[in-house]
């Protein structure tokens, strides 16, 4: 009952902020979105901060299983790239309400250390994920340079959707996403690796 209970709380949580578009809630509010009592809020969180913390932290550990298992079912570094992309317009996360609560943080960020961290944690993972196999692609200059846009990008996306007079769907972002990285593919050199590989047409490898 108390995983129900701090599950269905983290999740009011999330809509609340997300229908008033800050973090400018209260307990209260999100207890009584959750339907419970304010009490019964404090005694799973302690405090609203609290409460607030393990909702990015849900937010994050979603987003991370997705993308694990979307990266095992790719059989080649671009295909990986793909998942990626599609994971991170995932329709849970490229909800109004959930993408209102991302940029809600973004703001708290500036002020709270801890919600600092685990965005910084959230760009460093995007950043690697994408590094990893555009470095089986490309030498390692491009990769960088290509994973930087790529990334910010996918964040400049959320900031879009977020303006309800141009709201950009899931598939129209992914393929902008697509395009953008296709581009920047066919101009850039391939890596040594690949260069070696491709008259040998052996496989890449599986990374883990």
């Amino acid at each position: 009952m108390e995983r129900v209970r701090r599950k269905a709380l983290v999740d009011a949580a999330l809509r609340v902020i997300g229908d008033h578009g800050s973090l400018t809630v209260t307990m209260s509010d999100i207890a009584r979105q959750a339907g419970v009592s304010p009490a019964l809020a404090h005694h799973y969180f302690g405090s609203k901060e609290q409460l607030l913390i393990e909702t990015i932290r849900s937010l994050l550990r979603q987003l991370r299983n997705d993308t694990v298992a979307a990266l095992k079912a790719a059989r080649t570094p671009r295909a990986r790239l793909s998942a990626i992309i599609r994971v991170s317009f995932h329709a849970d996360q490229f909800a109004p309400g959930t993408i209102a609560a991302w940029l809600a943080f973004y703001a708290e960020a500036q002020r709270s250390e801890e919600t600092r961290r685990f965005l910084v944690i959230y760009a460093r993972r995007l950043r690697s994920n994408l590094l990893a196999d555009l470095k089986a692609l490309l030498p390692a200059d491009a990769a960088e340079r290509i994973a930087e846009g790529a990334a910010a990008m996918i964040d400049g996306l959320y900031i879009r959707q977020s303006l309800k007079s141009a709201p950009i769907g899931i598939e129209a972002s992914i393929a902008l996403t697509e395009d953008y990285l296709n581009a920047l593919l066919a101009t850039a050199s391939p890596s040594p690796r690949r260069e070696k590989e491709r008259p040998h047409r052996t496989t890449q490898g599986q990374m883990t």
